[in-house]
């Protein structure tokens, strides 16, 4: 059994900052890209960053210069501080992980979601 939990998310006003934590526990043998993705209400899921094990970083063009994922390999987990955040980056944030269990195969795993709420 694996699993992804996050935390960190809340209310916040705009120009404000949240750094949101994701913890990958279970029967882990390796942890490959982890990244971070976000649902508006009534709009898809997209990406806002992901991460490599080697720490090779990819961002969506709207959170440049705003938001900064990192992650630590010997915990497992994956960060995304966010800055400078704005009214529509409001969305429940997901953490996402290639993950291979010990003695098992190899999937795409999600945690539960948090809400990132900006307002005044």
């Amino acid at each position: 059994q694996v699993q992804l939990v996050e935390s960190g998310g809340g209310l916040v006003q705009p120009g404000g900052s949240l750094r949101l934590s994701c913890a990958a526990s279970g029967s882990i043998f390796r942890v490959d890209d982890m990244g971070w993705y976000r649902q508006a209400p009534g709009k898809q899921r997209e990406l806002v960053a992901t991460i490599t094990k080697d720490g090779t970083t990819k961002y969506a063009d709207s959170v440049k210069g705003r938001m900064t994922i990192t992650r630590n390999n010997a915990e497992n987990t994956v960060d995304l501080q966010m800055n400078s955040l704005k009214p529509e980056n409001t969305a429940i944030y997901y953490c996402n992980a290639d993950i291979t269990q010990n003695y098992g195969p190899q999937d795409w795993y999600w945690g539960q979601g948090t809400q990132v709420t900006v307002s005044s």
